[in-house]
């Protein structure tokens, strides 16, 4: 195990160079540069000075090497975009926040989506089952930000006087749960579905028709085979899940006023901020690369199986 850990831990080099390369090229590819994009024009003179000062007249593959220079050195660069702050700067003060809410979100998909999708599936075509199944379905399709905008109409204006959940701003845990709840709600949809599917297809297997006939507890055969073989798709999920709910919180953030990274990552794009863009990024596939290795580590718990392929 330890072997494949360390070797998943140098994989991770290859495959942020990539990812910077890509949205490096990528971002090129828009017409202009952060400075054209201002409403007042930036004299001819000015223009070079910003370009010289940001190595924007140099060739791509210079301007990369750079950027990449200040990744390996832990120095993403200023903000081209946001004058007297940096990348780093904007990366400290407003990821945590969507870090937060993106693990909270996680949190009560996975609380509550994994229990739903077991006992639906255990309580097949009865009437929880359907009850469930109508819920989730219907919740899959309702968006994030209606969830939001009827959250806060409850509980800011019908409910206001018996609950305690301000509907704006980030401060203590009453206000992380609204939110949380709005971004969380189509992932906990997800897993209720995937779970229950992945288990009625375990229900059905010859080894667990085997176990009951050997006389074993029910509870034994759900919890040791049935529960674990089943867990394996939504772990798979959970990983690019994650990264989704951390950097595409954006609406949510807007909505309840959360001072998150999401604003930002779409700002940088339209503003043509390379350096934030690519910042955060990066961010994102170190938080999707950990994520991975923290579900290929689960899959050796889940399945024994896979021990001996992976090391």
């Amino acid at each position: 195990m330890l072997k494949f850990i360390v070797r998943r831990a140098l994989w991770t080099i290859p495959v942020v160079l990539l990812v910077v390369f890509m949205t490096f090229v990528m971002m090129r590819q828009i017409k202009g540069n952060p400075f054209q994009v201002t409403e007042r024009a930036v004299p001819v003179s000015i223009q070079r000075n910003l370009d010289r000062k940001y190595h924007l007249n140099k060739p791509w593959y210079t301007q990369y090497l750079y950027y990449v220079k200040g990744v390996f050195t832990a120095d993403l660069g200023p903000s081209l975009v946001q004058r007297n702050q940096g990348v780093n700067d904007i990366i400290k003060e407003h990821f945590p926040v969507s870090l937060k809410l993106g693990g909270l979100a996680m949190l009560w998909a996975v609380v509550f989506g994994i229990p739903l999708g077991i006992i639906a599936a255990l309580k097949q075509n009865s009437v929880f089952d359907y009850a469930v199944m109508t819920v989730v379905n219907s919740g899959y399709a309702i968006p994030n930000f209606l969830i939001a905008t009827l959250l806060i109409y409850f509980f800011a204006l019908k409910w206001r006087a018996y609950t305690p959940f301000p509907t704006n701003g980030w401060g203590g845990p009453s206000s992380w749960v609204l939110p949380a709840i709005a971004l969380g709600h189509a992932p906990m949809t997800f897993f209720a579905r995937i779970v229950r599917g992945s288990m009625l297809e375990t229900l059905q297997q010859d080894y667990i028709r085997t176990a009951k006939a050997k006389g074993l507890r029910w509870r034994r055969v759900v919890g040791l085979h049935v529960l674990r073989n089943s867990l394996i798709p939504a772990v798979t999920a959970a990983a690019p899940l994650l990264g989704f709910l951390i950097t595409g919180s954006f609406i949510v953030e807007t909505i309840f006023g959360i001072p998150g990274i999401g604003k930002y990552f779409v700002t940088s794009v339209t503003g043509r901020d390379y350096s934030v863009t690519m910042g955060i990024t990066i961010m994102l596939s170190l938080i999707i690369i950990v994520a991975n290795l923290v579900v290929d580590i689960l899959y050796g718990y889940l399945d024994p199986r896979t021990r001996d392929v992976r090391t």
